[in-house]
Parts: C-alpha cells; sequence; structure tokens
C-alpha cells in the first residue's frame, strides 16, 4: 500500500534510510564520515522537519505494516537545465529490490504531481543508474555531494514521458 507519510512514520523513515544509505555508500565498510553523516541526517526529527515543508511531499510504501520503501519529492527543487521538481529520495530496502517498489512510487508521485521530474544517483551506484535508464530516464548534468571535504559525482537523470508504466 502507498500512502501519504504521517509523523508516525518518522522513525522507521529514519530506520530504513540508514538501512539503504549505509548499504549504498559504504560498500567498503564503514568510517566515521559516513557514520556522522548517516547518523545526523536520517533522524526521526529530520523526517519531522520535511513533512513540515510545503513544497514536500513524502509517500510510502507498506507491506504488511512494514515500511520498504520511501519516495521524497520537492516541488521547489530545480536544477539547471531541468524542468519540473525534484525527486530527492528514492529509497526501497534491499530485500524488496526487483519487486516493483520503486517503480510504483514513482508512478504514485508522478499521478500526484505530474511531469517532467528530475533526481540524482552517485556515479557508482550502478543498480540505481540500471534502473533509472530502464525506465527511460536520460542523463542531463552532474552535480557533486560534499561529504566532510570530499567530492562526489552524480549524475542528473530527468524523466519527461510514462514509459515505465
Amino acid at each position: 500500500m502507498i500512502r501519504k507519510a504521517l509523523p508516525s512514520d518518522c522513525l522507521n523513515l529514519a530506520a530504513l534510510s540508514l538501512q539503504v544509505w549505509l548499504h549504498t555508500y559504504a560498500p567498503q565498510g564503514i568510517r566515521s564520515s559516513l557514520s556522522q553523516y548517516a547518523l545526523s541526517t536520517f533522524t526521526e526529527e529530520y523526517f519531522i522537519k520535511l513533512l513540515e515543508t510545503e513544497s514536500v511531499d513524502i509517500r510510502v510504501f507498506e507491506q504488511d505494516s512494514h515500511l520498504i520503501g520511501f519516495i521524497v519529492a520537492d516541488l521547489n527543487s530545480t536544477f539547471e537545465g531541468c524542468s519540473g521538481y525534484e525527486i530527492v529520495t528514492l529509497y526501497v530496502s534491499q530485500h524488496f529490490h526487483g519487486k516493483g517498489v520503486g517503480r510504483q512510487l514513482l508512478k504514485e508521485i508522478e499521478h500526484a504531481h505530474g511531469c517532467p521530474f528530475w533526481l540524482s544517483a552517485w556515479v557508482n551506484n550502478h543498480d540505481a543508474i540500471g534502473f533509472y535508464h530502464k525506465l527511460g530516464f536520460n542523463i542531463v548534468g552532474e552535480l557533486t555531494f560534499n561529504l566532510e571535504g570530499e567530492q562526489h559525482r552524480n549524475h542528473v537523470f530527468a524523466y519527461t514521458g510514462t514509459s515505465y508504466g
């Protein structure tokens, strides 16, 4: 079931974020900069503030009362050369990859807010890059994520149609 996130979801949003983020961005193991970022960012309070932000829409995917994925859209975020809004986060528990959860969350946000939209993915996140290409997203640029002075390249993808149906 997909629905709008509620304040009561924020603890689970934080926990799932930690699980997905560390799995994705710490393939060589944990180090202080990764731990510091993850533990200071993905908190219940962080998600409560997001829910209180008028331009942000968070949808959750639950199965048997368990959170297995979520999507965050910022309707006011822009990227030069892209039209539409930003998909800030699309996280699905690794246990549910390949089961259509990410695709359904994208369809839900598209249904609610339309097209076009854009998002970014770390250049070494090959699973995400393959997923977005498969759905018809196109690379339109690049941005960097600063993690304690380290610059990490991200591809910017744009989506303008409904080819992933």
